[in-house]
Protein backbone atom coordinates (compact mmCIF):
# COMPACT_ATOMS: atom_id res chain seq x y z
CA UNK A 1 0.00 0.00 0.00
CA UNK A 2 1.45 3.43 -1.02
CA UNK A 3 1.35 5.39 2.25
CA UNK A 4 2.18 8.23 0.92
CA UNK A 5 -1.69 7.87 -1.05
CA UNK A 6 -2.95 6.80 2.24
CA UNK A 7 -1.65 10.23 4.04
CA UNK A 8 -3.44 12.23 1.40
CA UNK A 9 -6.87 10.14 1.92
CA UNK A 10 -6.28 10.78 5.85
CA UNK A 11 -5.87 14.61 5.05
CA UNK A 12 -9.17 14.56 2.93
CA UNK A 13 -11.09 13.02 5.64
CA UNK A 14 -10.73 14.97 8.31
CA UNK A 15 -11.03 18.11 6.73
CA UNK A 16 -14.23 16.51 5.21
CA UNK A 17 -13.15 17.37 1.71
CA UNK A 18 -10.87 17.62 -1.14
CA UNK A 19 -11.13 21.80 -1.47
CA UNK A 20 -10.66 22.26 2.50
CA UNK A 21 -7.93 19.84 2.70
CA UNK A 22 -6.03 21.21 -0.44
CA UNK A 23 -6.18 24.56 1.40
CA UNK A 24 -4.90 23.66 4.80
CA UNK A 25 -2.18 21.67 3.52
CA UNK A 26 -1.25 24.05 0.51
CA UNK A 27 -1.01 21.33 -1.46
CA UNK A 28 -3.00 21.10 -4.98
CA UNK A 29 -6.27 19.97 -5.26
CA UNK A 30 -5.87 17.89 -8.33
CA UNK A 31 -2.92 15.77 -6.90
CA UNK A 32 -5.25 14.81 -3.64
CA UNK A 33 -8.10 13.83 -5.72
CA UNK A 34 -5.71 11.91 -8.20
CA UNK A 35 -3.95 10.13 -4.85
CA UNK A 36 -6.98 9.13 -3.55
CA UNK A 37 -8.71 7.82 -6.37
CA UNK A 38 -5.52 5.88 -6.80
CA UNK A 39 -5.81 4.33 -3.61
CA UNK A 40 -9.52 3.65 -4.21
CA UNK A 41 -8.26 1.39 -7.12
CA UNK A 42 -5.39 0.09 -5.62
CA UNK A 43 -7.93 -1.10 -2.79
CA UNK A 44 -11.15 -1.72 -4.93
CA UNK A 45 -12.94 -0.08 -2.73
CA UNK A 46 -15.18 2.95 -2.83
CA UNK A 47 -13.64 5.24 0.20
CA UNK A 48 -15.88 8.30 -0.55
CA UNK A 49 -19.01 9.04 -1.41
CA UNK A 50 -18.93 12.33 -3.99
CA UNK A 51 -22.03 14.22 -4.51
CA UNK A 52 -22.04 17.59 -6.68
CA UNK A 53 -21.25 19.59 -3.83
CA UNK A 54 -19.39 17.93 -1.42
CA UNK A 55 -18.17 13.95 -0.57
CA UNK A 56 -19.26 11.51 2.48
CA UNK A 57 -17.12 8.97 3.86
CA UNK A 58 -18.32 5.06 3.06
CA UNK A 59 -18.61 3.04 5.90
CA UNK A 60 -15.33 1.43 4.68
CA UNK A 61 -13.72 4.46 4.24
CA UNK A 62 -14.75 5.48 7.69
CA UNK A 63 -13.31 2.29 9.13
CA UNK A 64 -9.36 3.02 7.66
CA UNK A 65 -9.94 6.77 8.91
CA UNK A 66 -9.88 5.73 12.10
CA UNK A 67 -7.60 2.36 12.09
CA UNK A 68 -4.95 4.20 9.42
CA UNK A 69 -5.60 7.73 11.05
CA UNK A 70 -4.06 6.01 14.45
CA UNK A 71 -1.42 3.96 12.82
CA UNK A 72 -0.42 6.82 10.92
CA UNK A 73 0.52 9.23 14.00
CA UNK A 74 1.95 6.37 15.95
CA UNK A 75 4.05 5.62 12.84
CA UNK A 76 5.31 9.56 12.72
CA UNK A 77 5.66 9.84 16.49
CA UNK A 78 8.03 6.24 16.98
CA UNK A 79 10.18 7.49 14.17
CA UNK A 80 10.53 10.85 15.48
CA UNK A 81 11.71 9.64 18.66
CA UNK A 82 14.12 7.91 17.51
CA UNK A 83 15.77 10.58 14.99
CA UNK A 84 15.91 12.89 17.94
CA UNK A 85 17.58 10.48 21.00
CA UNK A 86 14.45 9.87 23.02
CA UNK A 87 15.93 8.00 25.43
CA UNK A 88 17.17 11.04 27.21
CA UNK A 89 14.89 13.71 27.05
CA UNK A 90 16.07 16.89 28.51
CA UNK A 91 15.19 20.86 28.48
CA UNK A 92 12.14 21.90 29.05
CA UNK A 93 8.05 20.72 27.99
CA UNK A 94 5.16 23.15 28.25
CA UNK A 95 1.75 21.78 28.15
CA UNK A 96 -2.00 23.34 28.24
CA UNK A 97 -4.73 21.02 29.90
CA UNK A 98 -8.36 21.71 31.24
CA UNK A 99 -9.34 22.13 33.99
CA UNK A 100 -10.97 19.24 35.20
CA UNK A 101 -8.21 16.56 34.34
CA UNK A 102 -5.69 19.28 35.61
CA UNK A 103 -7.30 19.22 39.10
CA UNK A 104 -7.95 15.56 39.40
CA UNK A 105 -5.18 13.95 37.59
CA UNK A 106 -2.12 16.61 36.50
CA UNK A 107 -0.23 16.80 39.23
CA UNK A 108 0.12 13.05 39.81
CA UNK A 109 1.25 12.84 36.40
CA UNK A 110 3.64 16.09 36.49
CA UNK A 111 5.13 14.33 39.55
CA UNK A 112 5.90 11.04 37.71
CA UNK A 113 7.06 12.73 34.63
CA UNK A 114 9.73 14.83 37.06
CA UNK A 115 10.51 11.46 38.64
CA UNK A 116 11.52 9.77 35.80
CA UNK A 117 12.86 12.85 33.89
CA UNK A 118 14.79 15.22 35.91
CA UNK A 119 16.36 17.06 33.06
CA UNK A 120 13.53 18.09 31.82
CA UNK A 121 11.43 21.21 33.41
CA UNK A 122 8.30 20.59 33.00
CA UNK A 123 5.72 23.70 33.20
CA UNK A 124 2.00 22.91 33.25
CA UNK A 125 -1.08 25.77 32.52
CA UNK A 126 -4.64 25.05 32.84
CA UNK A 127 -6.71 26.12 30.53
CA UNK A 128 -10.30 25.32 28.90
CA UNK A 129 -10.29 27.27 25.90
CA UNK A 130 -8.24 26.52 23.12
CA UNK A 131 -5.08 27.99 22.93
CA UNK A 132 -3.28 29.04 20.18
CA UNK A 133 -0.16 26.35 20.74
CA UNK A 134 2.47 27.71 17.83
CA UNK A 135 1.64 31.19 18.90
CA UNK A 136 1.65 30.73 22.62
CA UNK A 137 4.95 28.21 22.48
CA UNK A 138 3.21 25.07 23.73
CA UNK A 139 4.94 21.87 23.14
CA UNK A 140 1.34 19.67 23.79
CA UNK A 141 -1.80 20.25 24.51
CA UNK A 142 -4.98 18.18 26.01
CA UNK A 143 -8.05 19.07 24.80
CA UNK A 144 -11.63 17.87 25.13
CA UNK A 145 -13.75 16.36 21.84
CA UNK A 146 -11.08 19.07 19.82
CA UNK A 147 -12.18 20.47 16.38
CA UNK A 148 -10.03 19.33 12.99
CA UNK A 149 -7.12 21.28 13.16
CA UNK A 150 -4.46 21.34 9.63
CA UNK A 151 -1.41 22.50 12.31
CA UNK A 152 -2.45 19.82 14.67
CA UNK A 153 -1.66 15.80 15.09
CA UNK A 154 -2.32 13.61 17.95
CA UNK A 155 -3.86 10.69 19.47
CA UNK A 156 -7.02 9.97 21.91
CA UNK A 157 -5.34 8.79 25.38
CA UNK A 158 -9.00 8.88 27.47
CA UNK A 159 -12.58 8.67 26.37
CA UNK A 160 -15.23 9.27 29.41
CA UNK A 161 -19.55 9.55 29.22
CA UNK A 162 -21.56 11.40 31.41
CA UNK A 163 -23.41 10.12 33.93
CA UNK A 164 -26.89 11.70 35.67
CA UNK A 165 -25.89 11.27 39.83
CA UNK A 166 -27.96 12.25 42.46
CA UNK A 167 -27.50 11.89 46.50
CA UNK A 168 -29.25 8.47 47.54
CA UNK A 169 -31.56 10.93 49.87
CA UNK A 170 -32.81 12.41 47.03
CA UNK A 171 -36.11 11.29 45.42
CA UNK A 172 -36.40 11.10 41.93
CA UNK A 173 -40.45 11.92 40.43
CA UNK A 174 -41.40 11.60 37.31
CA UNK A 175 -43.79 14.05 38.05
CA UNK A 176 -41.68 17.11 38.79
CA UNK A 177 -38.53 18.63 37.84
CA UNK A 178 -35.93 17.20 39.27
CA UNK A 179 -33.67 19.99 41.27
CA UNK A 180 -30.58 20.44 38.93
CA UNK A 181 -26.63 21.16 39.85
CA UNK A 182 -25.30 22.85 36.59
CA UNK A 183 -22.40 24.38 35.21
CA UNK A 184 -21.65 28.06 33.82
CA UNK A 185 -24.93 29.32 31.59
CA UNK A 186 -26.19 25.83 31.17
CA UNK A 187 -30.03 26.82 30.66
CA UNK A 188 -31.14 23.28 29.53
CA UNK A 189 -34.85 21.91 31.37
CA UNK A 190 -34.89 18.41 30.00
CA UNK A 191 -32.09 15.76 29.75
CA UNK A 192 -32.31 12.46 28.03
CA UNK A 193 -31.62 9.83 30.19
CA UNK A 194 -30.59 6.26 29.08
CA UNK A 195 -31.41 3.52 31.84
CA UNK A 196 -31.03 -0.04 30.46
CA UNK A 197 -32.24 -0.25 27.02
CA UNK A 198 -34.85 2.70 27.24
CA UNK A 199 -34.14 6.40 26.88
CA UNK A 200 -36.53 9.19 28.32
CA UNK A 201 -36.51 13.00 28.65
CA UNK A 202 -35.97 13.71 32.74
CA UNK A 203 -37.53 17.26 33.33
CA UNK A 204 -35.20 19.49 35.58
CA UNK A 205 -34.72 22.70 37.41
CA UNK A 206 -31.70 24.73 37.89
CA UNK A 207 -31.10 25.40 41.77
CA UNK A 208 -27.15 26.11 41.34
CA UNK A 209 -24.45 26.96 39.31
CA UNK A 210 -21.10 26.29 39.80
CA UNK A 211 -18.00 26.96 37.28
CA UNK A 212 -16.10 23.62 38.50
CA UNK A 213 -16.97 20.01 37.67
CA UNK A 214 -15.60 19.24 41.37
CA UNK A 215 -18.05 22.03 43.08
CA UNK A 216 -21.12 20.30 41.32
CA UNK A 217 -19.86 16.91 42.52
CA UNK A 218 -19.18 17.96 45.90
CA UNK A 219 -23.01 19.81 45.48
CA UNK A 220 -24.22 16.72 44.75
CA UNK A 221 -23.06 14.90 47.73
CA UNK A 222 -24.66 16.68 49.89
CA UNK A 223 -27.77 16.74 48.30
CA UNK A 224 -28.56 19.92 46.49
CA UNK A 225 -29.81 18.17 43.58
CA UNK A 226 -28.90 16.03 40.56
CA UNK A 227 -25.85 16.33 37.79
CA UNK A 228 -24.44 15.65 34.53
CA UNK A 229 -21.05 14.24 35.79
CA UNK A 230 -18.19 12.38 34.19
CA UNK A 231 -18.32 8.54 34.51
CA UNK A 232 -14.54 8.78 35.65
CA UNK A 233 -15.34 11.29 38.02
CA UNK A 234 -18.55 9.98 40.12
CA UNK A 235 -17.94 6.04 39.83
CA UNK A 236 -16.19 5.21 42.80
CA UNK A 237 -18.74 7.19 44.70
CA UNK A 238 -21.60 5.35 42.90
CA UNK A 239 -19.88 2.15 43.79
CA UNK A 240 -19.38 3.35 47.42
CA UNK A 241 -23.28 4.36 47.88
CA UNK A 242 -22.15 8.10 48.10
CA UNK A 243 -24.28 8.96 45.39
CA UNK A 244 -27.34 6.87 42.98
CA UNK A 245 -26.90 6.74 39.74
CA UNK A 246 -30.11 7.76 37.83
CA UNK A 247 -29.11 6.70 34.27
CA UNK A 248 -26.54 7.92 31.15
CA UNK A 249 -27.23 11.02 28.70
CA UNK A 250 -27.09 10.88 24.92
CA UNK A 251 -25.02 12.00 23.37
CA UNK A 252 -21.49 11.98 21.38
CA UNK A 253 -18.72 10.46 24.29
CA UNK A 254 -15.83 12.64 25.54
CA UNK A 255 -12.85 11.73 24.33
CA UNK A 256 -9.07 13.32 25.33
CA UNK A 257 -6.57 13.91 22.77
CA UNK A 258 -3.09 14.79 23.33
CA UNK A 259 -2.13 17.36 20.02
CA UNK A 260 1.40 19.35 19.39
CA UNK A 261 2.09 20.48 15.71
CA UNK A 262 3.09 18.79 12.77
CA UNK A 263 5.45 21.32 11.47
CA UNK A 264 8.53 20.28 14.00
CA UNK A 265 9.19 16.79 14.31
CA UNK A 266 8.20 15.11 17.67
CA UNK A 267 10.71 16.43 20.47
CA UNK A 268 11.92 13.70 22.41
CA UNK A 269 10.16 14.90 25.69
CA UNK A 270 6.89 14.76 24.23
CA UNK A 271 7.34 11.52 22.92
CA UNK A 272 8.17 10.52 26.85
CA UNK A 273 5.09 12.27 27.91
CA UNK A 274 2.83 10.53 25.13
CA UNK A 275 4.04 7.29 27.03
CA UNK A 276 3.28 8.23 30.38
CA UNK A 277 -0.10 8.86 29.16
CA UNK A 278 -0.01 5.28 27.39
CA UNK A 279 0.75 3.86 30.93
CA UNK A 280 -1.30 5.82 33.05
CA UNK A 281 -4.18 4.79 31.15
CA UNK A 282 -3.69 1.67 29.31
CA UNK A 283 -7.04 0.89 27.97
CA UNK A 284 -8.28 4.96 28.02
CA UNK A 285 -11.51 4.05 29.48
CA UNK A 286 -13.03 5.82 32.66
CA UNK A 287 -12.34 3.25 34.67
CA UNK A 288 -8.76 3.82 33.90
CA UNK A 289 -8.74 7.67 34.61
CA UNK A 290 -11.16 6.50 38.09
CA UNK A 291 -8.43 4.32 39.48
CA UNK A 292 -5.66 6.74 38.55
CA UNK A 293 -7.60 9.37 40.75
CA UNK A 294 -7.70 6.75 43.47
Amino acid sequence: MDLLALADFILVARHGGFGRAARASGRPKATLSRRVSELEEGLGLRLFERGARDIKLTEEGRTLSQRAGALLTELAETTAAIASGGEHPRGSLRISAPLLFSQTAMGRLAADFALRFPDVLLEVSTDDRAVDMIEEGYDLVIRVNPAADATLVGRPFLHDRLMVVASPSLSRSDRDPAPAVVRGDDAATMWSVTTGDASAPMAVRPVLRLSSLIMIRDAVRAGAGAARLPASLVSRDVTAGRLAHWGDIEGPEIVLWALYPTRRLLNPRVSAFLDLLKQAFPHGTPDDLAAYLD
